[in-house]
């Protein structure tokens, strides 16, 4: 069977070397090329990433034809309007044994965006029924379930061709912040399961930066953990995502959370980073100010260790997660029928998420360590195990000062930072 991309990255990482993805999306298949051709020579070790434009996100690939026909502009690349010929094109010379290139979407019915890929073929994408429905779709959660499954299955049979297919869970990454970290450990492990079950043996577990990182090393140490232990059968391994909320509006400061998150899955093992850029706070990035996420990113970690974990830690998280997982699996057999069951019945509820599927009975708030807490955990059944630090009710103040917590932390240390180390012009007065 051909090395795919989790050969790729689990072969960095069993070298110590941290693998570093950009988010990269382009309309037009030679300026897509090109920037996978500026990731690839890019100082560090890296993965390449086509992200795919909103029309085909929701499956209206005519909107997508008619804007490439109009020259009109589209946020990202679109895989079936171009089709596999035109993909094969772009990535010719571009891909091989050591530049795999992953497709991202965002999907809640992908199958004819996975279709697409198998024509091509490409062998690495992601997602998931619940994390591509809920956050960014109004559609009921059982057909994304239907969905996924199809799509899952098709996906699989690249193995036939000799080809290695690897999906990547977005279960951890929910709405980005405010999520407590073990229910982002247990519904990647969840989505990691569904996947498993419909027949992929190559698989990535997503963890993304929140607002504590001691907190966030203990949960991924214990994502690790529940996965070793659920899938003993797969090559697993687990992504971090840069923080994915508000993000510092200073050049520094979005540097230094940067930098944060590549010590951060040095220290806690996770193989492979998703970089974020300091324009993002702003705009869409260019593919220079990518290429310098990747490497400013692959320096931060060549200059950290990994670390075992100190005595205790994230065993509260780790035993919150598990009972997650295990309250979900005992609902059905199958996996996407206990998603279903568990969302229902409220066993897992996603904080602030407005998703009808969603019981919103549940809320979160940081504490004064920034650690992310539970204030109130509805029907999810971890009563005994989960701690709620508060009952005060989160005001919408509240609420905004918390989404814009990381932020403002990076830009005072920024600040911080520059104070001590002055510029050449303080110096000099």
């Amino acid at each position: 069977m051909t090395p795919g991309f989790g050969h790729v990255v689990s072969t960095a990482h069993s070298r110590g070397q941290l693998v570093v993805q950009p988010r990269m999306g382009m309309p037009v298949p030679a300026d897509m090329r090109a920037g996978l051709l500026a990731t690839k020579r890019a100082a560090a070790v890296t993965v390449g990433t086509v992200t795919l434009d909103s029309y085909t996100r929701v499956g209206d690939h005519a909107a997508a034809c008619r804007a490439l026909g109009n020259d009109s502009s589209l946020n990202g690349y679109p895989v079936v309007a171009h089709g596999a010929d035109t993909t094969r094109w772009m990535l010719s010379g571009v891909r091989d044994d050591t530049f795999p290139v992953q497709v991202r979407h965002g999907s809640a019915d992908p199958r004819s965006i996975f279709t697409t890929l198998a024509a091509v073929p490409i062998d690495a994408t992601e997602g998931g029924p619940v994390s591509y429905c809920l956050p960014y779709s109004r559609m009921p959660l059982r057909e994304s379930i239907r969905n996924w499954t199809e799509a899952s299955r098709s996906f699989a049979q690249l193995q036939t061709t000799g080809l290695q297919p690897h999906m990547e869970t977005f279960g951890g990454c929910m709405l980005g912040q405010l999520c407590p970290p073990s229910l982002l450990v247990a519904i990647s492990v969840l989505e990691a399961l569904f996947f498993r079950q419909h027949g992929l043996r190559s698989i990535s577990l997503s963890y993304a930066q929140q607002t504590n990182t001691a907190q966030d090393e203990e949960a991924i140490t214990a994502l690790r953990d529940i996965a070793a232990a659920h899938l003993p059968d797969v090559d697993w391994h687990i992504v971090l995502y840069a923080y994915m909320g508000v993000y510092p509006r200073t050049p520094r400061g979005a540097q230094l959370l940067l930098d944060e998150a590549a010590r951060l899955a040095v220290r806690a093992g996770a193989a492979r980073l998703i970089v974020k850029t300091a324009a993002e706070a702003h705009r869409i990035p260019t593919v220079q100010e990518n290429v310098t996420a990747l490497e400013t990113a692959a320096r931060a970690a060549r200059q950290e260790r990994r670390r075992s974990p100190s005595q205790g830690a994230g065993q509260q998280i780790h035993a919150e997660a598990t009972e997650l997982v295990n309250a979900v699996l005992d609902l059905d057999e199958d996996v996407g029928c206990a998603l279903a069951l568990a969302f229902e019945r409220g066993y897992l509820d996603v904080p602030y998420c407005l998703h009808p599927d969603n019981a919103g009975r549940t809320r979160s708030f940081i504490d004064t360590d920034g650690r992310l807490q539970w204030s109130t955990t509805g029907s999810m059944p971890v009563t005994g195990v989960a701690q709620s630090g508060t009952t005060a009710r989160l005001t919408s103040a509240g609420l905004l000062s918390a989404l814009s917590y990381v932020a403002d932390k990076f830009d005072w240390l920024r600040q911080a930072d520059t104070a001590d180390h002055p510029t050449k012009t303080e110096h000099r007065t």
